[in-house]
């Protein structure tokens, strides 16, 4: 999309990721850090709830609730997504990741007043794979919540999931202010074991126009 991280400064990924390729994933610990980062944006949710509540003029309280109770409902359906993959056959791309973008959007762009926009092609994936994937675009996606706006009011968001020569490509891309280095921390760690765990490279770049990062995945992967 034009004018969404068209001017690469740095990679912010793949330099950061090849020191770690060879250490083992411990997927118990990766998913206990992906369920805490979960935790972590309910208390962000919390926090919108109580700025709009402080804001509310007495006649605005009612509308204020439920504002909340949707982003409740959302946030639900949001851990839902990523926390139940078990026992379930292969599912629709489309399905499974429109619907994800739909609650990510509810519950944590929409009250920071982020716009979010989504193309995804279908196609069947194992209900594994769709679950670890929607992990890493979650994350990547509050990742950018969280840092990329500090004071435009244009904000997007846009999620691509596409096939391509039998690799399937999700990119999270931005229109903000661009990464000042790798990312780091849990985050960083959540990616690198969801990445290993089903074989997938990531690619980042960022500049002045914002940040992009793919996920490319072989489509015939187990």
């Amino acid at each position: 999309m034009p004018g969404i991280g068209t001017r690469p400064k740095d990679d912010i990924v793949q330099s950061h990721l090849a020191a770690n390729l060879g250490d083992r994933a411990d997927w118990d610990l990766v998913l206990r850090e992906s369920h805490h980062r979960m935790k972590n944006t309910l208390t962000l949710l919390g926090a919108s709830v109580r700025r709009d509540l402080t804001r509310a003029r007495p006649g605005e309280v009612s509308a204020a609730v439920d504002r909340f109770e949707r982003r409740l409902v959302a946030f639900g359906r949001l851990y839902q997504f990523l926390s139940n993959d078990e026992g379930r056959p292969a599912v629709s791309v489309a399905t499974f990741f429109e619907a994800l973008c739909g609650a990510v959007s509810e519950a944590i762009l929409e009250p920071a007043g982020i716009r979010c926009e989504a193309a995804i092609e279908d196609g069947m994936l194992p209900a594994s794979q769709c679950h670890r994937l929607a992990l890493m675009l979650t994350e990547l996606i509050t990742n950018a919540a969280k840092h990329a706006f500090p004071t435009r009011n244009d904000a997007l968001i846009r999620i691509d999931v596409l096939q391509r020569d039998g690799c399937w490509l999700c990119t999270v891309t931005d229109n903000g202010i661009g990464a000042t280095g790798p990312l780091q921390g849990t985050g960083s760690r959540i990616l690198e074991g969801l990445a290993r765990s089903i074989q997938a490279r990531m690619h980042g770049e960022t500049g002045q126009d914002g940040t992009r990062v793919t996920i490319a995945m072989s489509a015939l992967a187990d």
